[in-house]
């Protein structure tokens, strides 16, 4: 599906939205509510998450008529789970350094490029190559242990930038960080998942 034809399909579910068209409701709920208990599950346990979630459809049905375009129906329903979220936690946002020599290893800096992706990125150099070590699980269970022992905030930075594709504008929004922040977030959970898979190479170890 080419990008004219998904913004058409999205205008289209959006003025159904807002005439009230159950069926566009339900195709609505169908197709995001997979990415909003993504972002949910990043701040909450699971029962928790399910239920937030619930609760932002019924947000999502008072506030659709004020919705305006300016991002896309996606970027708006994350930011509306999100927040949400947070203030189920009750927790006030935390801002991050923007003090780069604090945030990395001095060993790693080159490894970054100045947008924050590696300019060096890792390749495992085991008998078994990447994708044998995703199937059978090893580097995956690796991963997703440490991508659980993140903070919350890189682990969310990180997700939704790379698991999701957001736009960095996007994730701004939707996790209420500046840019800078947003910069250090990534930097950081970047460096930790690179000595994660350094060491994995290494060793065959997690």
């Amino acid at each position: 599906m080419d990008t004219a034809t998904h913004q058409s399909d999205e205008d289209i579910l959006i003025q159904g939205l807002k005439s009230g068209n159950e069926a566009d409701f339900q195709t609505t709920v169908r197709l995001y509510t997979p990415g909003m208990m993504a972002v949910a599950r990043y701040y909450l346990d699971n029962a928790s998450a399910e239920e937030t979630v619930q609760d932002c459809w019924v947000t999502v049905i008072d506030a659709i008529q004020t919705f305006e375009g300016r991002s896309g129906l996606k970027t708006w329903l994350h930011r509306i789970v999100a927040n949400r979220a947070k203030n189920h936690l009750r927790k006030s946002k935390r801002e991050v350094s923007a003090d780069f020599s604090e945030s990395l290893d001095p060993d790693l800096t080159n490894r970054f490029a100045p947008n924050g992706r590696w300019a060096t990125p890792p390749s495992l150099k085991f008998e078994e190559d990447a994708e044998s070590l995703m199937e059978n699980g090893a580097l995956s269970d690796c991963l997703d242990q440490h991508l659980a022992r993140l903070p919350e905030t890189q682990r969310s930075a990180l997700m939704l930038y790379e698991a999701h594709q957001h736009k960095s504008s996007e994730v701004c929004n939707i996790l209420d960080v500046s840019a800078s922040n947003l910069r250090v977030l990534l930097h950081r959970a970047r460096q930790k998942i690179f000595l994660m898979v350094e060491t994995f190479q290494e060793t065959g170890e997690c």
